[in-house]
Parts: structure tokens; C-alpha cells; sequence
């Protein structure tokens, strides 16, 4: 399988939402790969032994680090970066990664809870990308940002709207990065949208102790997402167990011509075009 040219050995990566899920299986996978990598998360308890494993588990002891960090913070977030060059003195992969959940963000919904999931999920991500972005741009060596969307953020189902609308601006700011950075002359820097799907996670798993059959594990989603870093793919639309990428190509489809053949608002979602909607999943 090829590599992105920034997944190298001896070279470093930052990952933020790191203690567990996509983080931590990234962070196990670049470790053994042979990178260096600071693993970054806001749940101190859970992050001391999580980046303990990685690097014990690759052999690596001395080039994992863990550096407790809420992504909501700029002030956090420029001092995980001060921590990262002052350990490996340059990064190569960035992966904004740490996220929360909508519970209680609804449309009308607690304002406090929908500040925390902007905060944590949009501006955690606009803080990694202005933060380490301008260093990784003037080292002049290949290197990757990647930031987790989510299909929530493209088709938008009704429930956790704060949810959706984070996402929804992952995937913008993601886009507008990847624009900057082809247009500035001799950027080795890409920028790349993870879209997983049903993932068996902290976040996704509730009361449940054992991953439904219908998700994928975190560690097939970092190896999906690797192979389409190599691949040189921006969007990096993840199957799972029960959905396609033939389906997800369909549903967003969908999503669009809301707006193209001026339908109703989430129409997927509306009765009178229920039969319509499973007419056309099933064509």
C-alpha cells in the first residue's frame, strides 16, 4: 500500500482527540509505522495510559508523547504546539480529530450545549489549522492535515442539529484549506476530510459494551483513512458494516438536489416524499 510521502519514519505527528476511538488507533498505526507522535486530549486520565500503550506496544517509548490539551482553547492549542517542535522540531501529519457529541443540542436546545460542541468540534479544528498550519506551509517538506467530518455534516438529519452544523463547518473550512493550500507556491502541505462511518467509539457506543455488527472499529477507519492519504484522496468517504459508499453516494445526492429541484428541507426526512426517497435508494 503506498504511504502519503509525510507518513515517513522519523517523522512526527500530532493528533488531537487522541485517548481513544480514531485518534488513538491513528496514533497506534503512525507509531508503528515508525513516526514520532504527541498524542493531544483533554481526558488527562485516559491520555497518560493511552500514549503509554502506543509506545510501548510500537517500542517506541521515547518518541510518544502525551500532551493534555482542550482544543476549544487557543491558548491550549499554541501550547501543544510549542510542546510538539520543542520534542520533534517539525510535524509532518496533523490530524484534528478530538470531538464531542449533540446530546441536548438541539434547534432549541441548551445554548451552553451547543457553545461547547461549536467550540470543541469547529473552532478546535480552525485552532489546529491556524495554529501549526503556517509552520508545516514553511517547512517545505510533504506533509498532511487531516480534520474529521462527518456525513452528519453533509446530509444533515434532523436531531443533533449542533452536531450537524460543527461538521457541516469541518467540511468548509476543510475545503477553503485545501483551496489556500494549492495556491501557495512550492506547499508540500495537503489537506484531506475524513468522513467515517459508523464508527464503535466512546462517542457512538452508549450503554453498549460490545460493537454492533452493522460499525466498523476504529482501527478499520485509520486504516481506511491511511490508504486514502496514499491515494492522494481529499474526501475520505468511509464505508461501514451496513452502509456502502454506493449508498452514502446516494443519500448526498439526494441531500443536493434539495436545493437543485427545490424541495422541501431535509425531504429525506419529510412523509410525502418517504416513498419517493426508498423508490430511489432502491433503483
Amino acid at each position: 500500500m503506498p504511504q502519503h510521502p509525510a507518513i515517513a519514519e522519523g517523522r512526527a505527528a500530532v493528533i488531537t482527540g487522541a485517548a481513544s476511538g480514531i485518534g488513538l488507533a491513528t496514533a497506534e498505526r503512525l507509531a508503528g509505522l515508525g513516526m514520532k507522535v504527541c498524542m493531544a486530549d483533554a481526558n488527562v486520565d485516559a491520555l497518560t495510559p493511552a500514549a503509554d500503550g502506543v509506545a510501548r506496544r510500537s517500542g517506541r517509548q521515547g518518541d510518544v508523547i502525551a500532551v493534555p490539551t482542550d482544543v476549544s482553547s487557543r491558548t491550549d492549542v499554541e501550547r501543544l504546539k510549542a510542546r510538539a517542535y520543542e520534542a520533534f522540531g517539525e510535524i509532518a501529519f496533523l490530524m484534528n480529530n478530538a470531538g464531542r457529541g449533540g446530546a441536548g443540542a438541539t434547534l432549541f436546545g441548551d445554548p451552553a450545549s451547543w457553545r461547547a460542541v461549536l467550540e470543541t468540534n469547529l473552532w478546535g479544528v480552525i485552532n489546529g489549522v491556524q495554529v501549526f498550519g503556517p509552520d508545516m506551509i514553511a517547512h517545505k517538506m510533504p506533509a498532511a492535515i487531516v480534520n474529521t467530518g462527518s456525513k452528519q455534516g453533509i446530509t444533515c438529519p434532523p436531531g443533533e442539529t449542533a452536531y450537524n452544523v460543527s461538521k457541516a463547518g469541518v467540511k468548509v473550512v476543510t475545503e477553503a484549506l485545501a483551496h489556500e493550500l494549492r495556491n501557495v507556491d512550492g506547499c508540500q502541505v495537503s489537506a484531506h476530510l475524513l468522513i467515517p462511518g459508523f464508527t464503535f467509539t466512546t462517542l457512538t457506543r452508549g450503554d453498549r459494551k460490545e460493537k454492533p455488527a452493522g460499525a466498523w472499529t476504529s482501527e478499520q477507519v485509520a486504516d481506511f483513512m491511511l490508504e486514502g492519504l496514499g491515494a492522494g484522496d481529499f474526501y475520505i468517504l468511509c464505508p461501514d458494516n451496513d452502509v456502502t459508499r454506493e449508498m452514502d453516494e446516494k443519500r448526498m445526492r439526494w441531500a443536493m438536489d434539495d436545493i437543485v429541484l427545490n424541495r422541501p428541507a431535509l425531504s429525506r426526512w419529510h412523509p410525502d416524499y418517504k416513498d419517493a426517497f426508498a423508490k430511489y435508494m432502491a433503483g
